[in-house]
């Protein structure tokens, strides 16, 4: 590795993209590449192909290891609306307590309940919100970003245990069937569920909404970019990783806008989330306004009160573990979802120069957070710098990948029989 570094710089191997670039009837890329005194071609993908370039240009221009940095304040208006439905939640939520007491309905309790829970999940997307703006310390080198994740599994044990209990005096119910229902209060504080959720829905669903007219009116502005896609890549290149952008440019002015798009949408993801369990309280609480005009007309038909307080547990159950599993995944720093590693091995070796890619990690540092260590093997004649800069744009801008450390390392024979150098199985 020290000879590697401490080799003078040399003309440059990795050929950038000339003139006579053919593009053949499957659109792939053809390069020379200049190895030794040998000249041969390697077929590259288009994408990877377009990276090279830009890289290329941005070596030119100067980089800066920090550059795809960008300085993110906390969005002020997912906070708003998030603070609006928690307060909503919580008024509603002790309402609703009152009058599942004075019904003595078990259903109305439970759906309190799961009330409880998106409080709690409220909290958590604020809470993730204001921490993802927190710079790294001496002691969190990765930030804070794990405090979300332990707050949402907090909160699902938290549920799990409120629905043990409910699930637990619904059987009681059953078998005892000792107990008297007040129809109208269930039907009236069920009814208030409906109109409360579907008031939440119209607030949160309406942020998205309005920032879908700005994704629009953005990539209305990029179009000129996109029919463009090796110079939106170039362009992307130069502002994510290495080259600083002119603001005076207005070549770079179109992929600023896509990229300010993409992080809005990674903003609003937590208002995003709390609409879904919206979408669902409101479905729990139209099933409990069924089962209030079940009893209010047949008061004998009063077992659909426990009923109902069963199937709700059991929606809970199941579309919580799923997001337990999620949350175990992160903490044992498991492959994020939606991420083949072997394709992003693949990827790598796509970058010209480079023979072998061990040590290949992938976790996530929050359910949308991911990061990427991995050392890279090149031939002696490749350019270590430059395969850095690609391989970093590539994981940038192919796999939404926020924090990447790239090891760039001369390839030796040994590795192809090193246990500790092949592949995750």
């Amino acid at each position: 590795m020290a000879d590697l570094l401490s080799t003078p710089p040399r003309s440059s191997p990795l050929l950038a993209a000339s003139p006579d670039i053919s593009r053949g009837p499957d659109s792939r890329h053809r390069c020379s590449i200049d190895v030794g005194a040998d000249m041969h071609e390697k077929e590259l993908d288009p994408e990877i192909q377009r990276i090279f370039q830009s890289s290329e240009e941005g070596s030119r221009k100067g980089s800066h290891c920090h550059a795809m940095k960008e300085k993110i304040g906390v969005d002020k208006r997912a906070r708003r609306k998030l603070i609006i439905a928690s307060t909503l939640c919580v008024l509603f939520m002790i309402g609703e307590i009152i009058g599942g007491v004075l019904a003595g309905s078990l259903a109305i309790i439970s759906d309190a309940a799961h009330l409880l829970t998106d409080f709690a999940s409220f909290m958590i997307s604020l809470l993730a919100l204001m921490l993802a703006t927190r710079s790294p310390s001496k002691k969190f080198s990765f930030g804070w970003y794990r405090a979300e994740i332990l707050g949402a599994l907090l909160s699902i044990l938290f549920l799990w245990i409120l629905t043990g209990v409910l699930f637990y005096m619904a059987v009681r119910r059953v078998i005892d069937q000792n107990y008297t229902i007040n129809a109208t209060i269930m039907l009236i504080t069920a009814a208030c569920g409906v109109a409360f959720n579907i008031i939440m829905g119209i607030s949160l669903g309406h942020h998205g909404h309005n920032h879908s007219h700005q994704k629009e009116a953005s990539n209305s502005k990029t179009d000129a970019s996109n029919s463009n896609p090796g110079l939106s890549v170039q362009e992307a290149v130069r502002h994510e990783s290495y080259g600083a952008i002119n603001s005076n440019d207005s070549d770079t002015e179109p992929l600023v806008q896509v990229k300010d798009t993409r992080h809005k949408e990674r903003e609003n993801i937590n208002v995003k989330a709390a609409f879904i369990h919206v979408v669902g309280d409101l479905i729990q609480s139209i099933g409990v306004l069924i089962a209030a005009f079940i009893i209010y007309f047949k008061p004998e038909w009063k077992l659909a009160d426990p009923i109902c307080t069963f199937v709700f547990s059991l929606i809970v159950m199941v579309t919580t573990f799923k997001i337990f599993l999620d949350i175990v995944n992160v903490l044992m720093e498991g492959t994020p979802r939606g991420i083949d590693i072997t394709s992003v091995r693949r990827s790598f070796l796509k970058i010209p120069g480079v023979k072998d890619v061990h040590n290949l990690r992938l976790w996530s540092l929050s359910m949308d957070k991911i990061a990427l260590s991995v050392h890279l093997a090149v031939d002696s004649q490749t350019d270590p710098l430059k395969t850095l800069r690609l391989g970093s744009a590539m994981v940038r801008l192919k796999y939404d990948i926020s924090e990447s450390t790239i090891q760039v390392e001369e390839y030796v024979d040994e590795m192809d029989d090193c246990t500790h150098c092949q592949g995750a199985k």
